[in-house]
C-alpha cells in the first residue's frame, strides 16, 4: 500500500509538472513581446492548473497499476476509471 502511494505521488507530480510547464508556455505564448507578459497571469493560472491535475489524478492514473495484497496486478485494463 505504501509504495503504491509513492508510486501514485510520483505519477501525479510528474503529470502536474508537466500540466503547469505547458500551461506556462500557452499564457507566455499570448503575448506579442516578451515584455508584454503579464506574470502574475502566469504564476497563478500555472499555479490552478497544477492543483487541477493533481485534482484529477485521484480519480486515477493509469500509469499506476493497481495491484491486490499479493502485489499482483488487478485490472489490467485499468483506463482511470474505477471498475472498467
Amino acid at each position: 500500500m505504501k509504495n503504491n502511494f509513492f508510486t501514485w505521488i510520483k505519477a501525479a507530480g510528474i503529470r502536474a509538472i508537466k500540466t503547469v510547464s505547458q500551461t506556462a508556455i500557452a499564457v507566455i505564448g499570448t503575448a506579442a513581446l516578451l515584455d508584454e507578459v503579464n506574470w502574475i497571469a502566469v504564476l497563478s493560472a500555472s499555479a490552478l492548473s497544477g492543483v487541477l491535475s493533481l485534482l484529477t489524478s485521484v480519480a486515477g492514473l493509469p500509469e499506476v497499476k493497481k495491484t491486490n495484497v499479493d502485489g499482483e496486478e488487478i485490472n489490467k485494463g485499468y483506463d482511470g476509471e474505477d471498475g472498467i
